[in-house]
Parts: C-alpha cells; structure tokens; sequence
C-alpha cells in the first residue's frame, strides 16, 4: 500500500531542523534501543547502583486524564490509575495495550489489527477510548491503531468510568491516555536498547533530549521492531520516528511542536477455531489466513502546543493538530470448524483501504480565584475539529472448505469479490467544556464538570447506491462529585457522571443508525484512596454502578425493524495497591470483580426475536487481578515477577459457551554492569499457558496468546 501525506509548512519546517541537528540519532537507529527518559515530571526513584525501584507516586501525582484542573488523583472524584514509562518498560510490556492491560480492571478485547481494551463490562474502542497527550481520534472501524509502542511514553494514564465530560462520546468505560516524553531544560542525555529474543524478535531504539540553549529545548525517539511471530506466517514489524522542539519565550510562556510517523505491519492472525469446544494442540501454531495476507497501518500526529501562565492565578493552553491514518486489510478473517466433515470453513475474505484526516483546535483557560471567601479552580474551554473518512471495502467470496491437518493457506481470491462498501464522510464536532473544584473547607471540595458536543455528520455513498446520510447529534454530558480528605494522606470521594456512546462510531453511522440518537450512560462511584507508612505505600478502593440506555435492540413483533430502547448494566468494586516498605522492594496488586449484563436486548436468531435479557455481554471478563514483585536483591541486581489473571468470558450474547479463564505469569532480571548500562532477561508465560487472548467471533474463534518465550536486552544511557 502507497501512503502520502502533504504535510504543512510548519512540518516541513520542524523537520529540516530535526535533519540538522540529529544526524546522529537517525545514524543509531540501527543498532539502537531504548528506555527511560529524563524528564522533570517524573516521579522521584531511588537508585541503587543503576537499579532503580520507584516509590509510588500515582496519588500524588498531577495528571490530566481525570481532570484539566492539574488535580492529583487524591483530589480527583475518580479512579485513575499513572504507569510510569519507566515501570512497563522494567517489565517489558512490548505494546501500550500490553501495558495498559496491566492496569485495575483493564483487559484486552481485540485482535492486532485495533488494540481494543474492556473496562467496568464495556468493551471496544468505542467505549473505552484511546487518547495521545489528551487528543483523541475518532474511531473508524472499530479500530485505532496509534500509539502502540511503549518507547515512546513518558506514562500512561488510565480513567476508569465515564470520560465523555472531558473528551466526548465514546468513553462510557474509561480512557487510556498514553502521554509521550517531552523536552525538557535538563542536560541533554541519550540512551539505546538493543534486544533479541524468541520468534527472532528484534527490538532497536534510541532516544534523546534536553536543553540546547536557555530557551530552546529537544526530544527525539526513534524505534524498530520486527519478529517472525508465534504462529505459521505471523511476521510483524514496526517503525516509529518521533520528535518534539520546544521553544521558551519566556518563563511564563513556551511553545512545543511535535510530530510523531509510525507504521505498523502487525501479524497477519485472526485467531483459530475450537475443535469440538477445545484447542487442539495440533493446530496451536496454524494460521488459517492466506499466504499474501496484509495488515499495513501509517499514522502521523502533528501538534502546536502554547502555554501562557501571565499570573500565578491565569493559565491559557491551546493545540492545533493534525491527525492522519492510511490503513489496509486484505485477509480471510473467519474460520469454523465442521465436525461432520472435520475440516475447516473458511470465509470473511476481506480487503479494505482507508484514510483519515481529522485536524482540530483545543483551547483552555485555568482561572484560579477565591469565590465568597473560598478557593475555587475554574477551566472553560473549546474543542473544534473535522474528520474527513475515505473508505472501500471488498467482500463476499465464497467460503472455503480446507483440512486444518494438511493445511495449504492458498491466495486472496481474485474473483467473486464484491465492493460491498464504497463511501466518503465528513464529520464537524464543536465542544464546549468546564471544570470546576470549589473547597468548602481545607478538607471538603466539590468538583463539577458539564460538555457540551454538537457532530454534524454527513456520508457519500460513491457507488450511488445507497441513499447519503446526514445527521446531527448533540449531547451533553457532565459530572458532579465530592472529596473529603479525612487527613493529608487519605481521602474518600462520591460522583455522579453521565456519558454517551455511539452505536457503533460516528464516522460509521449508517442510514438506519442515522434515525436514532446516541447511547447515553450513567455512573454513581464512591471510593477511598489513602496513603500509608511514610507515603511509601498506595491504597485505593472503589465501587460503582453504570447503566448504558437507548440500545438498538429488534422488535419483537418485527424483527427487520430497530428500537432503541435496550439497555445494559454493570457494577462492580475496584481494589489497587502499590507499596514499597523499603528502597529494594516493592509490590503492586491490584484486581476488580464485576457484574455485567443485559438487562433489555433482544436478537434474531432462526427468524425468531430472543430476549437477552440477564446475559452478560461476550468478551467482557468479570474477575481480573494483577500483581507485580520486585526485589533488588544484591546492589546491582533487580529481580521482577508477575501474575496476571483474567476470569472467564462469554463468548455470545446468548452465553452458550465461554472461554476459560488463564493466569499467565511472566519474570525479569536486570543487572547494572556499571552506571549507565544495563542488561535485562525478560520471560514472558513461564508456564507456556495455552489461552484466549481475545476472542475474535461468536464462533468459538480465539486469537492465543504468546506462547513462552524469552528477551535480552541492552540498555545504555550517556
């Protein structure tokens, strides 16, 4: 696939400079790797001869997916969870979805091709978001594809419940906001990683960054992977070429341009079909997709960031950005096994080819000034943007019937395909937004927020066909919550939060959802976040309720016509603990146990209407629990073990079958050969545990997850 992207003048401007000034960084990039950046915001880490064990810092930390207030999260009525990007990469999460998943309540819900996650019983990328330093893209597809590798984060910062009030539709489950490394007025400093490991992966990174002047200031991270993948022809590799100059006019005012190219080839594999209910050992490498099978991503981020803080009391902050994506499939996606025949049917034979183009503005204004006597934090702001959607998509080859035991994976077709969709959008989304924390008292603060989102959507059928689609959706959202510091160190909070979901995406409305609204969802939450033994522990405890409405369920008298009246549901309790009872241990636990379930949803089968009701939707785990050691055991050694389990899943809406539930643990050694070098062996799935790691279809379709297998690194900084 052939990508271009006509970029502005300030790019080309920002990259004439990165030409000239990091030579030698693009020189590296061939035998680089990476790690940890230097960064003024970073959490203070206790050293011990190279080796470091960080205390945790998670509620005492400012951070902006919660809020745009700059509260921490000890003064957020929220749950929000800070991994630092020194903490995934010590235990070598190898993508943003890897390390997200590591977070309370967090799993993955998708395959390679979209990197969806599930929280609080909602899955998919559309209601769980994905951000990049506080932006969004719209989701086409289903699928989001930036950012994806864990060089590139400063910290990831993840929102559990409704987000809509801060970033609009689509986030009734939470929101993963992966925040990148940035310039900074600290000497400049580089680092390089070089890793191999099992599948003949092959990791290379470098990065540097720091002051060039008193005003003037640097960030660049380059990454290439590449690896031959676990199963039969599941090759993947990646590039990510990321850059950042930031210019301080003044103490009180700076600018920061970024751009950030990534390109992806994930592996090619859609999961394996159940034998007779079971994995069959026999076919645990197989891949049933074609020989020329493709998954080809681009995506380029362009950011013009402004900070002016005029008063101590005045902060105004503005982003222009331009978000791009070319993306491609072409595939056989579907695959069932037949037990009469005891061969496989394989179909879903699909190829589709997409642009995006979304380029916006974001300003905010943080007013701080005492009302009637008491402190108050005001933030009001705009959100403008436009997304225009380029999409074809080829379909409906005949199925295929193959022996799985003499498995020959064949072409793409090149006839009986058929374009099933041929079509252009445009969407127009204007927001306003406010925050606010009024204190009562020293220990007593309320926070409100309100949003308010107008999309005008309008979609071209190119084929001239299907009839073209205009729709305006407005909605707004808002949330209400209280924080009580019962001491300095530990506080209880209750909220109250309303969200909307679409249907199935925005930029994807067809005509029959362009005759509905929005799905609108509500949360009540309360929590306790403490902290213990000198501020060297973190505790925190949630428990929540959320309903989403207006669900387009079928009619029970006519099963061709839509009403929106379903609903769904879950609530659930939420425990995390991070302690570090010394300078050469700590632990992090965290688990969630929930009750998901349908509780008005209707769906044909055989030409009848079947009432869902009390089910619970497929996919979506209800127990979940991670846990993470480490232990510098001697002064320039560091030894890390973890667990991660995952409860069972539906696998359709009428919960005739499930996948089992799986612990996978995984180990890590790192070794400081001398300040500033570092050699680390990580193991992933010591047990070589055979499990789902999602599941692709209702037809007992499961993409498997890594089989045991090890990686060596070298980690240098200078």
């Amino acid at each position: 696939m052939t990508y271009s992207h006509r970029h502005g003048l300030a790019v080309r401007a920002f990259a004439r400079f990165s030409l000239s000034h990091v030579p030698c960084a693009v020189a590296t990039l061939a035998v680089a790797t990476g790690a940890h950046a230097q960064n003024a915001t970073l959490a203070p880490v206790t050293v011990q001869s190279g080796v470091f064990i960080e205390t945790p810092q998670t509620l005492t930390t400012p951070q902006a997916t919660g809020s745009r207030l700059g509260l921490t999260a000890m003064e957020t009525p929220a749950s929000v969870d800070v991994i630092e990007g020194e903490t995934l990469r010590q235990r070598g999460d190898q993508s943003i979805a890897d390390a997200a998943s590591r977070a309370t309540g967090i799993t993955q819900s998708s395959s390679s091709a979209g990197g969806a996650l599930a929280a609080r019983g909602f899955a998919g990328n559309t209601s769980v978001m994905r951000l990049y330093d506080g932006t969004r893209q719209y989701v086409s597809g289903g699928t989001v594809t930036f950012p994806f590798d864990p060089w590139q984060a400063e910290r990831i910062e993840v929102l559990r419940g409704p987000a809509s009030v801060l970033f609009g539709e689509g986030a009734i489950g939470g929101a993963i906001n992966t925040v990148p490394k940035k310039p900074t007025q600290t000497p400049i400093s580089n680092e390089v990683r070089l890793a191999y490991g099992s599948q003949n992966t092959v990791r290379t990174a470098f990065g540097s960054g720091g002051a060039i002047n008193e005003q003037w200031s640097y960030r660049v991270d380059l990454s290439r992977n590449r690896s031959d993948g676990d199963v039969d022809r599941s090759a993947s590799r990646s590039l990510v070429a990321a850059g950042a100059l930031r210019l301080d006019v003044t103490p009180d005012l700076h600018f920061t341009l970024s751009h950030d190219d990534g390109k992806q080839a994930p592996s090619p594999y859609f999961g394996m079909p159940l034998v007779n209910g079971r994995i069959d050992p026999a076919l645990r490498n197989a891949n049933f997709n074609v020989s020329d099978a493709e998954l080809k991503f681009r995506d380029q981020w362009t950011r013009l960031d402004a900070e002016w803080t005029p008063s101590s009391a005045v902060t105004l902050r503005n982003s222009l950005y331009r978000i791009a994506s070319d993306r491609h499939w072409q595939n056989a996606e579907n695959y069932a096994y037949v037990p009469a025949t005891g061969r496989i049917t394989r179909s879903g034979f699909i190829g589709i080819d997409y642009t995006l183009d979304q380029v916006g503005n974001r300003f905010d204004a943080t007013l701080k000034h005492a009302i009637g006597g008491f402190a108050n934090t005001l933030t009001v702001g705009f959100d403008i943007n436009r997304l225009k959607y380029d999409r074809t998509r080829n379909d409906s080859a005949a199925a295929q019937s193959l022996d799985p035991y003499n498995f020959v994976p064949g072409s793409f077709p090149t006839s009986g395909l058929t374009v099933g969709e041929l079509f252009t959008t445009q969407t127009d989304t204007r927001s306003l937004f406010a925050e606010d924390q009024f204190k009562l008292t020293e220990t007593l603060a309320l926070v409100g927020g309100l949003r308010w989102d107008s999309i005008d959507y309008a979609k071209q059928d190119t084929k001239r066909v299907d009839p073209d689609v205009h729709k305006d959706f407005t909605h707004t959202s808002g949330r209400i919550g209280a924080v009580y510091a019962l001491t300095p160190t530990s506080s209880v909070y209750a909220q109250y939060a309303t969200a909307a979901d679409p249907l199935g995406g925005v930029v994807n409305t067809t005509l029959q959802q362009s005759q509905f609204d929005l799905s609108t969802g509500k949360q009540t939450e309360v929590g306790w976040k403490q902290l213990f033994d000198g501020r060297k522990g973190e505790f925190t405890l949630a428990a929540y309720r959320i309903e989403k409405n207006k669900l387009l369920i079928r009619d029970a008298v006519d099963a061709t016509r839509y009403q929106q009246v379903g609903a769904q549901s879950s609530r659930g309790i939420e425990a995390s603990l991070s302690y570090a009872p010394t300078s050469r241990l700590r632990f992090d636990l965290n688990g969630a146990l929930l009750d998901a379930r349908y509780d008005d949803f209707n769906e044909v089968v055989a030409n009848r209407v079947v009432s869902r009701n009390g089910n619970t939707p497929p996919g979506v785990p209800e127990k979940m629990a991670n846990a993470w050691a480490t232990w510098a055991f001697l002064p320039k050694w560091e030894a890390g073990f973890g667990v991660r389990y995952v409860g069972p899943r539906q696998v359709d809406n009428a919960n005739s079958s499930r996948a089992p539930s799986f612990t996978v643990a995984d180990a890590s050694l790192r070794w400081a050969v001398r300040p500033g070098t570092v050699l680390a062996l990580h193991a992933y799935n010591l047990t070589d545990r055979v499990y789902a790691q999602t599941l692709y279809n209702s037809n007992n379709q499961w993409v498997l997850g890594r089989p045991r297998s090890v990686e060596l690194s070298a980690h240098v900084r200078f």
